[in-house]
């Protein structure tokens, strides 16, 4: 049945995790004992039911604004029986207000928004919890050339290349880079 999603996904230009990517996730998942989750960016519900396949005792938030996208990852967590354990808002991320704490956060949005995401829900976050962030890569154009690319396209590697810096610069977190996947990033916050 995942299979079927990532088909999906695919052939509709929706955007899910690399494969390799997704399997250094739910590995780290694994390995840390993460039991909740909120994943800024649902789409169509692919790395939610992903987490939640990891073991039976995780819970997702998840967070959709795309209402066609919404829907459809609706029916894609009730056909995997996961709708007491995946809970999927439907509204834009900056407009949720959550008080829930949660030992991953993973942020897989709207790429130029990535440092007010993180900045927004840290305070979500328990204490030894983890920030991911995905696409940190961008499809290898964060480290390309910029030649012959759109000016939004421009505009989003910018806004990319800035989060890394603010990353890389961040007092109150410290950041480990993976290069897998399309580029993915984890924060600590330094205790």
């Amino acid at each position: 049945m995942l299979e079927k999603i990532e088909e999906y996904a695919h052939s509709n230009n929706i955007p899910i995790m690399e494969k390799e990517g997704i399997e250094f996730l739910t590995e780290y998942i694994k390995k840390n004992n993460i039991k909740s989750i909120l994943e800024i960016g649902c789409a169509i519900g692919y790395s939610s039911i992903c987490f939640c396949n990891v073991d039976k005792d995780i819970k997702v938030t998840t967070i959709e604004r795309d209402e066609k996208r919404y829907k459809m990852a609706k029916e894609n967590v009730k056909s995997f029986s996961l709708e007491n354990r995946i809970d999927i808002i439907f509204d834009d991320a900056f407009n949720v207000e959550l008080s829930n704490k949660y030992d991953l956060i993973f942020i897989d949005a709207a790429k130029a928004q990535y440092i007010k995401f993180f900045e927004k829900f840290k305070n979500n976050l328990n204490l030894n919890g983890v920030i991911v962030s995905d696409n940190l890569h961008f499809h290898g154009l964060v480290d390309g050339n910029y030649d012959g690319l759109s000016r939004n396209v421009k505009g989003i590697v910018r806004k990319l290349k800035n989060y890394i810096d603010f990353l890389e610069n961040n007092k109150e977190f410290t950041t480990e880079f993976i290069n897998i996947g399309d580029g993915i990033s984890i924060s600590h916050r330094n205790n």
